[in-house]
């Protein structure tokens, strides 16, 4: 789906394109490709870049054509409620055009917009424009890493009571978000880095300089989210070692308890003359003797601390 903005005290939806309007294509289908090489001769490896899951933040140029790739927070909305992961957000400029294509529908964008209305921001040129939608995707990298991060405090206060599969795997889900989200934050602060050297305009210094603030703190926040998680995902498998131990211990520590008067009813139920084996009172004799080895042994195993 194609849609077109013109930079007014904000973006203003358009119904048709104009001169120096943004071309915004998200998730789009065969005519939306038509439209782009046809109508605006967008390259086609551009394209095929643009629709490349794991392509990582470069600037790449085809002529008159520059193409910049971003890395994108999204919330996987059909999946489950912790997976998160990155998405490709194209943008390709070539004189008065301003196209950005992403294969995914993200949070980000329709916030991005809204954003630019209620502050009345005007896009000046091409790379103060990029660097305004990673300043939303840096929000939005935050915003994310304290969700998942009050999701894993809450995790441990579960399994603090018990240590169950979903949970973990629950974890690992959001450690696995936190990789994603690691790697595409330190992509997008390289290329942040060198968006003065690919545009004859100038970028606002003041606003550069926020976005490489803002594209820190994420990095350091996903950093330190990254060492709690792994260090919390080792103590828990230390926790889930113990616990086995623990009842390892006491199945064995029952075992033995069980195995002495098992013992002896096998030695006075063997078809043989046996010591204490006659009379009205040996039955209880030998229960007797049986529960007396089994408490010992009770003992025994309680002072060593086995139960």
């Amino acid at each position: 789906m194609r849609k077109f903005y013109t930079s007014d005290n904000g973006f203003i939806e358009k119904n048709e394109p104009e001169p120096r309007c943004w071309i915004s294509v998200e998730c789009p289908d065969e005519e939306d490709l038509l439209f782009l090489q046809r109508e605006l001769c967008v390259p086609e490896s551009f394209l095929e870049s643009a629709a490349d899951a794991d392509e990582r933040p470069r600037f790449d140029r085809d002529g008159d054509w520059l193409l910049t790739i971003l890395r994108v927070p999204r919330h996987i909305v059909d999946g489950s409620p912790d997976d998160f992961d990155t998405v490709t957000l194209a943008v390709m400029t070539k004189g008065d055009l301003l196209v950005t294509i992403c294969h995914n529908k993200t949070e980000m964008l329709d916030d991005f917009i809204a954003d630019t209305r209620k502050r009345h921001i005007i896009a000046v040129n091409k790379p103060d424009f990029i660097l305004r939608l990673m300043y939303s995707a840096t929000y939005w990298f935050l915003n994310y890493l304290r969700e998942m991060d009050r999701t894993v405090v809450n995790q441990l206060a579960d399994i603090q009571h018990d240590v169950r599969n979903e949970d973990l795997y629950r974890l690992m889900r959001i450690q696995k978000s936190l990789v994603y989200f690691n790697t595409a934050i330190k992509g997008d602060t390289t290329l942040v880095s060198r968006v003065n050297k690919m545009f004859d305009d100038e970028c606002d210094p003041d606003l550069l300089e926020d976005v490489e603030i803002e594209l820190q703190q994420a990095q350091n926040t996903a950093d330190i989210y990254i060492e709690i998680l792994d260090s919390t995902m080792d103590t828990l498998t230390s926790v889930v070692s113990n616990n086995v131990n623990e009842i390892m211990k006491k199945m064995t520590s029952i075992s033995i308890i069980l195995m002495l008067p098992t013992l002896i009813a096998s030695f006075y139920g063997m078809n043989v003359a046996v010591a204490f084996g006659s009379g009205g009172e040996a039955f209880w004799k030998i229960i007797a003797f049986s529960i007396g080895l089994a408490l010992l042994s009770y003992l025994l195993l309680r002072r060593i601390r086995w139960i």
